[in-house]
């Protein structure tokens, strides 16, 4: 067989691990509701691979807000039992209140450096992003009990409608719009768990299969 980039056979045996991540994702799984704030239990009981709907406060942040908090800022929210979503979203005022249009997650990984300290310094429960974190970011969940959830990426605009209303907004003026830290009152907001309390990574388990498939094909 001759190897090249696009040979079928490369591209089964690459994206088969992806495809079975897909199938949390299918109807047959039993949906968890999760409402802040996000208790030690109600967190403990998540095992990667379930699929939640969350309900109640949750809390944007980026790079700014991520620095901030991880070099001793002051939060101006208590985040214990709380939930940190990596996104920036696009928000309007209009007729005397704030509306959401867009609200898609943004790279988890880019906050890395700063996830750890923040979740032993503040108690958080819950991070909500895209694309996984970090064996630092890993370890603090298993630690601290806290857990990753992963959010359908490219669904901006159907993520906004789970916004009910904005409770308040901070930084504003020091850190701009997309960087500052949005209250949002969110309802049935989807994600699945892909980083657990117990220091389960789907995330780790996508990488190691997809790399065995790779190694055999190279042989």
């Amino acid at each position: 067989m001759e190897f090249g980039f696009w040979n079928l056979e490369f591209i089964r045996l690459w994206t088969l691990p992806v495809l079975k991540l897909c199938h949390y994702l299918s109807d047959q799984i039993m949906t968890k509701h999760l409402k802040y704030p996000f208790t030690r239990d109600q967190v403990r009981s998540l095992s990667v691979g379930d699929r939640v709907m969350l309900s109640g406060r949750i809390f944007t942040g980026r790079d700014r807000l991520h620095r901030f908090l991880a070099e001793g800022g002051q939060s101006p929210v208590d985040l214990k039992a709380g939930a940190i979503y990596h996104c920036g979203p696009v928000v309007i005022r209009q007729r005397g209140r704030w509306t959401v249009r867009a609200a898609g997650p943004t790279t988890s990984i880019r906050e890395e450096s700063y996830m750890p300290e923040i979740i032993r310094r503040h108690g958080l429960a819950v991070i909500i992003g895209k694309g996984g974190m970090g064996e630092g970011t890993r370890a603090a969940c298993a630690k601290h009990g806290c857990v990753y959830l992963h959010a359908v990426g490219g669904a901006a605009q159907v993520l906004a409608d789970k916004v009910e209303r904005i409770g308040g907004v901070h930084f504003m003026k020091s850190f701009g719009s997309a960087e500052a830290m949005w209250e949002l009152i969110v309802k049935d907001f989807p994600a699945l768990v892909t980083m657990d309390a117990l220091g389960r990574s789907l995330h780790e388990r996508i990488a190691a299969e997809s790399d065995r498939n790779l190694r055999k094909l190279m042989k």
